[in-house]
């Protein structure tokens, strides 16, 4: 049985208490505060429950990562690239993201980004703890990405796309941005196949946790755009 945070305080159980099925399930309550999600995030744990349910907390193994530096590249993704006119944009509408993030998929009719989410979020955007990247193609927007940074990590929650290889393009920007910012290391929390074309591996929780100390420098790294020509670029 999961313990509920405000039993302990509003202190996170050790993450090797984290249950194997369902899969990383740490514990329940709490609140979203600015606060409690910091901590956690610095522990390697991240908020997901839907609407109506209590706030559920989570550090699953094994967990997926992008060492920026490493993102794949295909050569049909290059080729791509190159044709496309595209820009990325750093921290132009937060909410807005968060809002296309949060739109249906099929076979996802309802969404974990509630508007509970979406506030407190946005409360960590306020701070300086959270960002978000959108990238247009032919100045048409096309997809997006938002996320918490600690140190030199940077937490992936979610991403969109509204037209072909937008989630590519925006994952590709990031991690354009995250190495001319010097962070280390994106976290993608859990796999996909998506994922894993892009350069992504599975860590064990304690591998993955290894690499959090450069999380516990509570004031993130300025995430700065790089003066790149995104529009004529295929390199990472």
């Amino acid at each position: 049985m999961v313990p509920n945070l405000d039993d302990l305080g509003g202190r996170f159980p050790p993450v090797d208490n984290a249950l194997s099925s369902p899969n990383g399930l740490l514990a329940w309550g709490g609140t979203l505060s600015p606060r409690t999600l910091l901590a956690a995030y610095a522990r390697g744990i991240f908020p997901w429950f839907g609407q109506g349910e209590p706030i559920l907390w989570w550090c699953p193994s094994p967990r997926a990562v992008i060492f920026p530096k490493q993102l794949h590249i295909s050569r049909r993704f290059a080729r791509d690239i190159r044709r496309y006119q595209w820009r990325a944009y750093l921290d132009r509408d937060f909410e807005g993201v968060m809002r296309q993030c949060a739109q249906p998929r099929p076979g996802q009719p309802e969404t974990w980004i509630t508007p509970e989410m979406m506030r407190a979020y946005g409360r960590l955007h306020e701070s300086g703890h959270a960002h978000c990247l959108e990238v247009e193609i032919n100045g048409v927007l096309a997809g997006g990405i938002y996320g918490v940074t600690l140190g030199q990590v940077f937490f992936g929650e979610s991403m969109f796309s509204t037209q072909t290889n937008g989630s590519k393009l925006a994952l590709k920007a990031l991690c354009d941005t995250l190495v001319h910012s010097g962070y280390r290391l994106l976290d993608c929390q859990l796999p996909s196949p998506h994922l894993r074309r892009m350069g992504a591996v599975e860590l064990a929780l304690q591998d993955f946790r290894a690499l959090l100390p450069q999380a516990h420098e509570r004031q993130p790294k300025p995430l700065l755009l790089p003066e790149v020509d995104w529009a004529h670029s295929a390199q990472c």
